[in-house]
């Protein structure tokens, strides 16, 4: 495509729509797009109508956001010498589903990994705050990284679970039409997605067959489009997983280590400045989600932007879990959506509970997780087309994750454009959860073998794949929870009693590969906290735990991050809650 043509025609049509506002420059791989406004809407609809489709140009968004100062990324306080001077084979930056599963795949090798995270634990960010759908790929456009991945992603899971001991299930995946007289369209796309796109499980069903199976669907649906395939995993779960047989297969994971500047010489990364030190990498692997733009930058090799989307999913009381026993939404043609997200659903997750959501709002804040009574309002309105007993006094918790979209809407998996040891997973938005396992294997072929060019790399021949999760008390039959305390009498301490976890459960988790020192770590690996109560009983119980398994004080203890400490000194000496 001839550069000076595009830019040319670019620029004309947003003449066009905003005189002198707005200008484009195309470089030979990125469309930047310059100029100023005070709406951030205007910002990525202005800068999503210079994507050019099918093409290697990546949008960079220069646009001056006025009368708002980007907000610093939070840092860790903690500063040490702990990583100072240390070498590494690899270093990837970024813990989340994409991080974790690329070291684990990366410790199949004889190499020195090192896995980083500003935050106090592993899948923080948006790897935590999401529905855990597995998808089946029925609605990404062919052609795409997303759907490449999607289909072999999807049937990996069975294995990876297996392996990693995360619990994992194929719930099938009914999405209704309301218009009958689309039936026939529907069916022609179903077709498309069977022979063309490989997601081969994609059917239409009556109506009267979704209600035997579903039957509290509305009963304006007029038929269902169905994948077997769909399922449901802990998003938060599977990525602690990966993390912890990446370190039983010698990765190294540094927690509360934030990057704050590169070292660049001669088109290659040298050092990475920390609050823990300066690292020395052969290679850097981008996969810091929302900052994976800042991470280009530092590395002087910017050639793609990410816009932030906030996406709210809310979870209800399980006395609503008669809702569904899969996951189910609605289509409707001429309703207004917002065309970059599916929609939201209603789904059984793996914990048997009923999750709802999410909705999808641009955003300027990379890091702001705050829920709205309207998003709550909207999700509630909108899912009640799917199912009319949905109502809002069942929901008992909510959270707010942000996605990390591109404006071209697909993965970058590509080495630096600029800088050469550098390799970006970036982009990776819905659903990145599902595409995690494959795109993991081949993100990490594709170091190795940049690595052989350098240095001799073998299989590391200690590597095991299986990984042990906790105990679950609450999924095991009477005789199997007797012999487990039997061998083991902390199992038969109960702690959380909303969510029957035992002190046992708690303990292992403390005593796993991958030491978690927070409140929420905790209820991230065995749901204590979780239930109704959300914590209010044993919130203090496990603080104690911590405390106690640590050898820290009591006031040193934190729900996640710094500053929530959950108990403080009071001026007469006492501790308070």
């Amino acid at each position: 495509m001839n550069v000076h043509s595009l830019e040319k025609r670019l620029n004309r049509m947003l003449y066009k729509l905003y005189p002198g506002q707005f200008s484009v420059q195309v470089t030979d791989d990125s469309i930047v797009v310059k100029g100023f406004s005070e709406d951030w809407n205007q910002i990525v609809d202005v800068c999503q109508r210079c994507v050019v489709k099918n093409s290697s140009y990546h949008v960079v968004n220069d646009i001056k956001f006025l009368n708002h100062e980007p907000k610093q990324m939070l840092v860790p306080h903690k500063t040490s010498q702990q990583y100072d001077q240390k070498h590494y084979d690899v270093v990837i930056i970024g813990a989340g589903i994409s991080g974790a599963s690329i070291a684990r795949e990366l410790s199949r090798f004889d190499l020195s990994i090192l896995l980083l995270d500003k935050e106090t634990d592993v899948a923080m960010h948006a790897s935590s705050k999401n529905d855990g759908e597995v998808h089946p790929g029925v609605d990404l456009p062919k052609g795409s990284l997303k759907q490449k991945y999607v289909v072999r992603g999807n049937r990996m899971y069975d294995r990876i679970c297996k392996e990693l001991d995360v619990p994992f299930y194929r719930r099938g995946q009914y999405v209704g039409f309301t218009q009958g007289w689309l039936r026939p369209v529907v069916e022609a796309f179903a077709l498309q997605r069977r022979v063309e796109c490989g997601v081969d499980d994609t059917r239409v069903i009556s109506a009267k067959e979704a209600f035997k199976r579903e039957p509290n669907l509305s009963k304006d649906i007029q038929f269902v489009l169905y994948n077997t395939s769909a399922g449901c995993v802990s998003p938060y779960g599977l990525t602690i997983a990966y993390a912890e047989n990446a370190v039983m297969n010698g990765a190294e994971i540094a927690l509360n280590t934030a990057v704050l500047d590169m070292k660049v010489q001669k088109g290659k990364i040298v050092s990475i400045q920390t609050n823990q030190g300066i690292i020395y990498p052969k290679i850097v692997i981008n996969c810091a989600g929302v900052f994976a733009e800042d991470i280009a930058r530092m590395a002087k090799d910017r050639f793609y932007s990410i816009h932030p989307r906030r996406g709210t999913d809310l979870i209800l009381d399980k006395k609503a879990n008669f809702l569904t026993k899969s996951i189910v939404s609605t289509k409707t043609l001429g309703q207004q959506a917002n065309q970059h997200t599916k929609g939201g659903g209603i789904m059984r997750t793996v914990e048997d509970t009923i999750l709802v959501g999410p909705n999808a709002q641009e955003t300027y804040e990379k890091e702001d997780f705050s829920t709205y009574p309207e998003d709550i309002d909207t999700i509630i309105a909108r899912q009640s087309r799917t199912c009319p007993k949905l109502a809002k006094k069942d929901v008992i918790a909510y959270y707010t994750g942000i996605r990390a979209a591109t404006f071209e809407e697909d993965y970058i998996l590509e080495w630096g454009h600029h800088t050469k040891n550098l390799y970006h997973v970036a982009g990776i938005q819905s659903p990145g959860l599902t595409t995690a396992p494959a795109v993991a294997v081949d993100v990490s072929h594709a170091v190795v073998e940049r690595l052989r060019i350098y240095q001799e790399v073998k299989e590391n021949k200690a590597f095991d794949p299986i990984r042990k999760g906790i105990p679950m008390l609450r999924t095991m039959s009477l005789q199997e929870r007797n012999d487990l305390v039997r061998k083991n009498p902390d199992y038969g301490i109960m702690v959380c009693r909303c969510e029957e976890i035992s002190k046992g459960e708690i303990l292992d988790a403390l005593r796993s590969p991958l030491k978690v020192h927070t409140l929420d770590a905790v209820k991230r690996r065995c749901r204590p906290g979780m239930g109704r109560c959300q914590g209010g009983f044993c919130a203090p119980l496990v603080a104690k735990m911590i405390s106690d398994e640590y050898q820290i004080p009591l006031e040193e203890v934190i729900k996640s991050t710094d500053g929530s400490n959950l108990v403080y000194k009071s001026k007469k000496g006492g501790a308070s809650y």
